[in-house]
């Protein structure tokens, strides 16, 4: 996939205004740096004048990865669902913002980590800048939680079979289109072809991605997931 730098600064910022970073925080190096992952990481840290704490080499995950968020003091940190899961409960008095991502999160992780901290989900396919929508902080009593709202010069459409928009409540597929979104699949022009298509909502040459994700508007104002086309 391949993916400019066009959408990086807009990622960015919406970063720092979704997570609360700030020239204070400490950020985990969680993700390999061939995870695009490990860019929310970076432009979390580096664009706010932030510490990125790197762990030392190897798995992260159960006990060892809960004394390196308590023992290096991280404020914040990207952890996908199956690896949170391992991770005992313990205390962590600086761990103030958690994010989520890369499968789906369960309402009982979140119920076992949202209080007392700023817990959000992120979502994004790898063919858009890393993340194209970030949830508002999730609580213990919000059930399923939801992907949340596009991120900074980011569209999400929810359309039907046809393309056209569907109403709040009702699943349809999601397209993403702005800023971040690839150039497309490296040497696969037909793949490109069938998966980038004309956004009809926008101005001549702009295009969208078909996700293949089924989606909700929920009546806050973010999405839903519900589950994949080809289910």
């Amino acid at each position: 996939v391949v993916v400019t730098h066009a959408g990086l600064a807009a990622f960015a910022a919406s970063e720092r205004e979704r997570f609360g970073v700030s020239a204070g925080s400490r950020v985990l190096q969680f993700s390999s740096p061939s995870f695009d992952a490990s860019v929310l990481e970076l432009c979390m840290a580096l664009t706010s004048g932030a510490t990125l704490v790197v762990p030392e080499p190897g798995p992260l995950a159960g006990e060892p990865l809960a004394e390196v968020i308590a023992g290096r003091r991280v404020t914040h940190a990207l952890i996908p669902p199956a690896a949170l899961a391992s991770v005992p409960a313990v205390e962590l008095p600086d761990f103030a913002c958690l994010i989520v991502g890369g499968d789906a999160c369960s309402p009982e992780l979140v119920e076992q980590w949202a209080p007392g901290r700023r817990m959000v989900n992120a979502y994004g396919p790898t063919e858009s800048t890393v993340a194209v929508s970030m949830s508002s902080p999730l609580t213990a009593e919000g059930g399923v939680p939801p992907i949340g709202a596009p991120v900074l010069d980011t569209r999400a459409y929810v359309l039907d079979g046809s393309l056209r928009l569907v109403p709040p409540g009702v699943a349809g597929e999601l397209y993403v289109a702005g800023a971040g979104l690839a150039r497309g699949y490296l040497d696969r022009a037909a793949l490109t072809a069938g998966r980038f298509v004309a956004d009809p909502f926008a101005g001549a040459g702009e295009r969208m991605y078909r996700t293949g994700d089924v989606v909700r508007w929920r009546a806050d104002g973010q999405l839903e997931f519900v589950g994949r086309v080809d289910d």
